[in-house]
């Protein structure tokens, strides 16, 4: 999974991705006019408890890649500047996280010269909406062409092709994300190659400052209340405090958390769990001795469709699954005694993987 960190200049973007990914990328004037990129592993404690169960030789968990990209500027969106540039590589990405800067530092002034967190977060979805748009229109004009050259008994696909489209556009034009625009199966099949941008999942994380820690909770409600929304959703975080807490060894961060009244979460293992829930994904586990591994799949998978995320022969070969939920497992405290039990069954290729089920797969091919 790849989550795509944007926003605004000086909105402390670098500072909140090597917070979540423990990395080292420049901030402020001068830092990179590239990409950073950070591969941060899932905390899972149930694969913890896994792997002192089968002692495996190796022990994976689940990854998620966060890509920091350059801040999006005056031209974002028209092909000009560091974040037209890139604008490709973050259609590539699975959701959004848009820093959003709500913290006041006269050392580093916002480029609009005042905070107005409420305007950036317009300003960036404007600029999201007008890419989106420019790729329909071009397509809109190439698609009239084509029907025109084409007979009227043939022109079904590409007329309910256009169809969707001039409703996209409409939307956009509203002011609507085409994230909060109810899709059918087929309608997201038809738009799926464009990957527009305000149809990805995001997450407007809200960058405040350490005087505004104690009142996090309230601002992230404030927030919520106005820019939340199907696929849409908002919190907030110190990156400044979260990447100093690196620095510091684990008890005494987490007693320096707790101390501000933030809890034993990191900021990291809050973002993780946040982009999870946005992009509606859960864990399920292999075992063995050769290795524990946690995967992640689409809430709603089939076993055969989650088997294809270990490998796409087992996909294809998919003959049962055996299943035990972890909680069982770990009660059970073996493979074993869980099997003596009954607690292991056996489903078939239109079982619905459940978050924490630890699948054992049948194929042959």
């Amino acid at each position: 999974m790849d989550v795509g960190i944007v926003g605004l200049a000086q909105a402390g973007k670098t500072t909140v991705f090597n917070a979540v990914t423990r990395g080292k990328a420049q901030t402020g004037f001068g830092a990179a006019h590239e990409p950073n990129i950070g591969v941060v592993k899932v905390p899972d404690p149930r694969l913890d408890t896994l792997a002192a169960m089968f002692r495996p030789k190796k022990v994976t968990p689940a990854e998620i890649r966060y890509v920091d990209f350059p801040p999006a500027g005056a031209h974002f969106g028209k092909g000009e500047g560091p974040g037209g540039a890139f604008l490709n590589e973050v259609r590539r990405v699975d959701a959004l996280m848009h820093v959003v800067r709500a913290f006041h530092n006269p050392a580093v002034p916002h480029p609009e010269g005042t905070i107005d967190p409420a305007r950036d977060i317009a300003t960036l979805e404007l600029e999201l909406a007008f890419a989106d748009l420019a790729v329909i229109e071009r397509r809109l004009e190439r698609l009239e062409a084509e029907l025109r050259a084409v007979r009227a008994g043939e022109r079904g696909a590409g007329e309910r092709e256009r169809a969707l489209l001039t409703r996209l556009k409409a939307a956009l034009e509203a002011e609507r994300p085409l994230r909060a625009l109810d899709l059918s199966d087929e309608e997201e099949r038809l738009i799926a190659g464009f990957r527009f941008l305000t149809r990805k999942p995001m997450l407007i994380l809200l960058n405040v400052g350490e005087e505004d820690i104690a009142h996090r909770e309230a601002i992230e409600a404030e927030y919520r209340a106005r820019f939340a929304g199907p696929r849409t959703d908002v919190a907030a975080l110190c990156g400044k405090l979260e990447m100093e807490l690196l620095e510091l060894p684990h008890e005494e961060a987490a007693e320096y958390r707790r101390h501000l009244g933030l809890g034993d979460e990191t900021g990291l293992n809050r973002a993780i769990r946040l982009s999870y829930r946005l992009l509606g994904l859960i864990s399920f586990f292999t075992v063995g001795p050769d290795e524990c591994r946690a995967w992640t799949v689409e809430a709603g998978a089939t076993a055969q469709r989650a088997a294809g995320k270990i490998h796409s022969d087992m996909e294809r070969g998919f003959i049962r699954a055996e299943v035990i939920h972890y909680e069982d497992l770990a009660a059970a405290g073996s493979e074993a005694e869980a099997r003596r039990r009954g607690l292991m069954r056996t489903e078939g290729k239109g079982y619905i993987v459940q978050d924490g089920d630890v699948l054992h797969i049948l194929f042959n091919v």
